[in-house]
Order: structure tokens, then C-alpha cells, then sequence
């Protein structure tokens, strides 16, 4: 005969079920790093962006992912703003959009109620 047996091949598992955990333990630790350096920040970096997109309002200057910057002229729904991105041209666009918000505008119905709530300056005397 011209082929001779394989005795290594021959020989039983000696690891076990130990010996199958410890071949899919640098796949395990390898998934924890990519979870804790890249899948994790990921979805925190989402959730503050849909949070800041869930607080836009009239007359927040913004920047869209395009690098164009406005000033939103109004809210028209959940998924649409527009935008003005020159004197006379607003833009309609979808929210996500939106990249970042640089200067933030007071909520217009404080605005009303602190000036409901502060005294008129008396006239001066003469």
C-alpha cells in the first residue's frame, strides 16, 4: 500500500468543550473592543443628534452636512424644516440634514412671559 495512516489524526479530542471555548475567545474579546470603541460611541453620537435635531426651532442658525449655513425660517414637520440660506432664498430640507446648530434662540413664549412679568420703567422726573 502506498498510503500509511495518519496516527496524529487518529488521536481523540483531548481538549473537550474547553478546548472549542478558548478557539472563540479572541473573537469574543475581539467583538468587546469593537463594541466599546466603535459600536458604542456610534449609537451615543446618534442619540445626541436625533435629541438635538428634536429640539430645532425658528431662528436657530444652523449647518447642514452639505456646509452650507442658515437660519431656520420655520418648522414645518418632524422630518422637514426650511432653511434660509441667503436674504430671500429658504431652502426646504428634511431634518437630518442638519448637521449641527451654532447659536440657539430663546423659546418665543419665554420671551413673552418675561416681558409679561417685568414692571414698566417709571418716566423719568423732571
Amino acid at each position: 500500500m502506498f498510503v500509511s495512516p495518519a496516527f496524529a489524526q487518529a488521536a481523540g479530542n483531548a481538549g473537550g468543550i474547553a478546548g472549542g471555548l478558548e478557539s472563540f475567545l479572541p473573537l469574543i474579546l475581539i467583538f468587546v473592543v469593537f463594541y466599546f470603541l466603535l459600536i458604542r460611541p456610534q449609537q451615543k453620537r446618534a442619540k445626541q443628534h436625533k435629541e438635538m435635531l428634536s429640539q430645532l426651532r425658528r431662528g436657530d442658525r444652523v449647518v447642514t452636512g452639505s456646509g452650507i449655513y442658515g437660519t431656520i425660517s420655520k418648522v414645518i414637520s418632524d422630518t422637514e424644516v426650511v432653511v434660509e440660506i441667503a436674504e430671500g432664498v429658504k431652502v426646504r430640507m428634511a431634518r437630518p440634514a442638519i448637521q449641527e446648530i451654532l447659536s440657539k434662540t430663546e423659546p418665543v413664549a419665554a420671551a413673552k412671559d418675561e416681558a409679561k412679568d417685568e414692571p414698566a420703567e417709571p418716566a423719568a422726573d423732571k
